[in-house]
């Protein structure tokens, strides 16, 4: 993750038809990370893909907090799904999965708390 300390976590997985990868990913890349990133408290985006089983895809983005999820600009983006995300939409299925930190981290060099 990155250097900066993340309060939050958004984790969405993605199951999509092997047709359908190239458009999934194309829109990622193209439309769904920058629309988020550009939104205040979205401080990271990363995409994985599993090695084997399902479901085949995640995007983890780290959040300064829990709230970045309640912004006006991540609302607007959300009331105002362009074409492209609603067809997206209809071709996954998707688990959306919020997480808040449990503590500070620790100093570097020492051993987090228990």
């Amino acid at each position: 993750m990155s250097d900066t300390e993340v309060k939050g976590l958004l984790m969405v997985q993605m199951e999509v038809a092997p047709e359908d990868v190239a458009e999934l990913d194309a829109w990622y890349w193209e439309e769904h990370i920058p629309e988020r990133l550009a939104c205040p408290g979205f401080l990271s985006a990363r995409r994985f893909q599993m090695a084997d089983g399902s479901p085949k895809f995640v995007a983890l983005y780290e959040l300064d907090g829990i709230g970045a999820l309640e912004t006006s600009e991540y609302r607007h983006v959300i009331e105002n799904s362009t074409a492209r995300t609603k067809a997206v939409g209809r071709m996954a299925t998707i688990t959306r999965v919020e997480y808040v930190e449990l503590h500070d981290p620790a100093p570097q060099g020492e051993p987090a708390a228990p």
